[in-house]
């Protein structure tokens, strides 16, 4: 793999020859012998924008499915899987923050997500 100065001197050597640089240009080899180009090496930390698009219609979806749930069974499966910045929680934890039984929890977040799960496959039978 090249290094940040290696791929530096390959661009002001091809300055210096008036060369235009193309991002499919081969800047050398690997250790396998696979051709490196340009390209291979880039980095891009922006997310892409149809990834951007996908987690808010998620998003989106999933707030609409937690809406069809009464107060205690939101605020457990919130609790449970950290949505909303929260931190995720187990069961023994949330039962001792409401002050119920653990198994009463479980009952309910799988109440809840039963719920939500019939919303989801009736949406899928609708399209």
């Amino acid at each position: 793999m090249k290094t940040a100065n290696e791929i530096l001197m390959y661009f002001r050597s091809n300055k210096k020859r008036g060369c235009d640089v193309s991002l499919n240009d081969s800047i050398g080899y690997d250790k396998d012998g696979n051709e490196i180009n340009l390209i291979d090496v880039l980095k891009d930390n922006t997310k892409d924008f149809a990834e951007i698009i996908h987690t808010k219609d998620n998003i989106s979806l999933l707030n609409r499915y937690l809406d069809l749930l009464n107060k205690r069974e939101k605020e457990i499966i919130i609790k449970r899987y950290g949505l909303c910045n929260t931190k995720e929680q187990t069961q023994k934890e949330i039962a001792h923050d409401l002050k119920i039984s653990r198994s009463y929890v479980s009952r309910i977040e799988k109440r809840a997500l039963t719920k939500m799960l019939k919303e989801f496959i009736n949406d899928k039978k609708d399209l």
